[in-house]
């Protein structure tokens, strides 16, 4: 094993790469030209939907064509509705300002967006300047050296500014406007009535979540950061080692996105202590069963550990957390009850539910021990210990995050949305509360303006037959383009790939974009992607576009998704594999399907759209390859 060059252990990391340019993509094809792409008959108008800065425009025609553009459907799978777009607005400066403006990360500029046919598509940009990139990194390692040296106490001060934010989100209310505005309101001399009291609740809303998408990011890029730099050290010292192996060495860490389906897990063995299985295994609607546990011996207390689990632990969004759409346990029971139930059976079977945590921690330190064992210095091997025990302190928040603010705090967020949105129902403008999210935010500025209006003036309001046949409009045309899937990847193929969210979350790397490049042609019969878990199964494909499929998950299915979210945790213990179009070695596919010992193959960019369900599949998650082993009938 070769000598390396470690970075100092008294010295904050420098992302990977910060001191050399990778290296350059071998020229060849590119990705159609993002001009090229055809608004689909039917969908004539989509522009309007979308503020004009996310549109491709002649202005910039140069630019925007000679850069790589990918589909985030990690995120935003389907065509964003416009009130939506405020969540990737938000993490677009969110995320971009940290790499640039705060930190900033040596080779990583911000990510660029564009909206194509309702579709987004994003664009990480690098530094390629040597001085510049020597000047970021003498930036950096001052300012993340004093976030790295002080992380747990950091984190303890994000962790109450996260639930101070939550906390003030939920106590914003909104209701329809008074006949009369009540005599109380006039006899407290405020001045204020309740038209002003609607316009700032709705600013506070709209602050709350753009609050809440700044704590998003304020540590998450330099968690990525510090993993990325062990991973630079481990592939330097120990030339051919993977990915999946780097990552084996800071699995096993207790994490909050598996606390709601422990939750689930101990309900399961309440019910079975409890006597209370007939009911919940013969009861298939949520509500039903709930209501015939209040009858029996036992029931009030497990009704009374439900009701304890369900708030924060239940606000667990079916998707990413970015579209309204994606419901979560809370709203939806039947995704938590279907794992109950799978838990109970599997208990009554005498089976243990738990996940193999104990595996996981003894494979974790035979790994690191084993590599560790390779360095040939004390200096290595300390710069070694530093390296990972400064990944395995980041790697918390690197997942904790998640569920403070898209599961917890998005999803509360939408439903203050659902919220304001009865108030235009209350006032004539929409039909049904989920028509506000055919608006963009801004536009509902001004539609509560034009609402106290008519109120004021006892004139009806302009919105009354303005927004309803906009509205029909603009979701016959999001239905035409849902119709039609995008393209995973427009524009040029880049020269570096060094933003560290690019590289880790969606597996974005010079290879899997050279992988996309050249799948024309292949064998229809096999895909590639990133060996995310390692392991070999075969079993029925289940293809899942929609969270409403996860109902029909059956035992030893392999999951063919666009990507998991967290709250499909309970559906693993049904699965024998799982195979996604994105995501890298730290996305969610990957880390649950680590902790649940799954085989998984993430960012194959085309699993969904040539696998069907049915087709008996073969998935080797130790080399990223899956494999059509027995086709179905299309």
């Amino acid at each position: 094993m070769t000598s390396t060059s470690p970075t100092p252990t008294d010295a904050p990391p420098v992302p990977a790469g910060a001191a050399d340019a990778p290296a350059q993509a071998v020229p060849g094809k590119r990705f159609a030209s993002p001009f090229a792409v055809q608004t689909p008959p039917g969908a004539e108008g989509w522009h309007s939907m979308y503020p004009y800065y996310a549109l491709l425009c002649d202005e910039r025609r140069e630019f925007d064509d000679g850069k790589f553009w990918f589909f985030d459907g990690m995120h935003n799978p389907e065509p964003l509705y416009p009130f939506d777009t405020i969540m990737t607005e938000n993490w677009w400066v969110a995320v971009s300002q940290m790499s640039t403006r705060v930190w900033p990360i040596p080779l990583a500029g911000g990510i660029d967006h564009r909206i194509i046919n309702g579709y987004l598509y994003i664009s990480p940009n690098a530094v390629t300047d040597a001085d510049e990139i020597a000047q970021r990194a003498q930036e950096f390692t001052v300012r993340a050296g004093h976030y790295y040296e002080n992380w747990d106490e950091i984190y303890e001060q994000w962790v109450a500014k996260a639930t101070d934010c939550i906390e003030r989100l939920k106590a914003i209310r909104f209701a329809p406007l008074p006949g009369m505005e009540p005599a109380d309101r006039v006899f407290e001399h405020r001045g204020l009535y309740s038209s002003y009291d609607l316009l700032k609740s709705y600013g506070e809303l709209i602050t709350n979540l753009f609050e809440m998408g700044s704590y998003h990011f304020e540590m998450l890029n330099l968690g990525y950061g510090a993993y990325l730099t062990f991973r630079e050290f481990c592939q330097t010292a120990f030339p051919g080692i993977t990915d999946q192996t780097i990552a084996s060495m800071v699995s096993g860490i207790d994490i909050m996105l598996f606390r709601p389906d422990d939750e689930v897990r101990a309900l399961a063995e309440l019910a079975v202590e409890l006597e209370l299985t007939d009911v919940l295994l013969t009861e298939e609607d949520p509500s039903s069963a709930l209501a015939a546990l209040a009858a029996l011996p036992g029931g009030a207390r497990w009704l009374e550990s439900f009701e304890q689990a369900k708030d924060p632990w239940f606000w667990f969004s079916t998707g990413a957390g970015y579209q309204h759409s994606d419901r979560a346990w809370i709203d939806d029971l039947r995704l938590p009850f279907t794992a109950l139930r799978g838990y109970i059976t599997r208990l009554l079977a005498g089976e243990d539910i738990r996940r193999p945590l104990e595996e996981i921690l003894a494979e974790r330190v035979r790994v690191t021990d084993e590599y560790r064992s390779y360095l040939p210095t004390d200096a290595d091997r300390e710069s070694f210990d530093g390296l990972v025990a400064l990944a395995r302190q980041v790697f918390p928040f690197v997942e904790n995050h998640n569920f403070y603010v898209e599961h917890w705090h998005h999803s509360m967020f939408f439903s203050k949305v659902r919220e304001l949105g009865d108030v235009f129902v209350a006032h004539g403008f929409f039909d049904d509360r989920e028509d506000i999210f055919y608006l963009h935010r801004n536009e509902i500025y001004s539609a509560l303006y034009d609402l106290n209006i008519g109120w004021a003036t006892g004139t009806e309001a302009r919105g009354v037959t303005y927004w309803r046949p906009e509205i029909e409009r603009r979701r016959r045309i999001r239905e035409v383009l849902k119709a039609h899937p995008p393209q995973p990847a427009l524009g040029v193929p880049p020269d570096y790939i060094t933003e560290p969210l690019t590289v880790m979350l969606w597996g974005i790397t010079q290879e899997s974009v050279q992988e996309w490049l050249g799948s024309e042609g292949r064998d229809g019969g096999e895909l590639r992607g990133v060996a995310a878990s390692a392991g070999r199964a075969t079993g029925r494909a289940r293809v899942i576009v929609d969270p409403e499929q996860l109902h029909e998950v059956q035992d030893g299915d392999i999951l063919v998704c666009r990507i998991t979210a967290p709250s499909w945790a309970p559906v693993f213990s049904r699965l024998s594999a799982a195979v996604s179009d994105v995501g890298g070695i730290m996305a969610h596919t990957a880390i649950v399907c680590r902790e649940y010992g799954l085989p998984a193959v993430v960012g194959t960019g085309f699993a969904t759209t040539s696998l069907r369900t049915g087709q008996l599949i073969e998935v080797d998650g130790n080399t990223g390859v899956v494999r059509v082993v027995e086709d179905v009938p299309a």
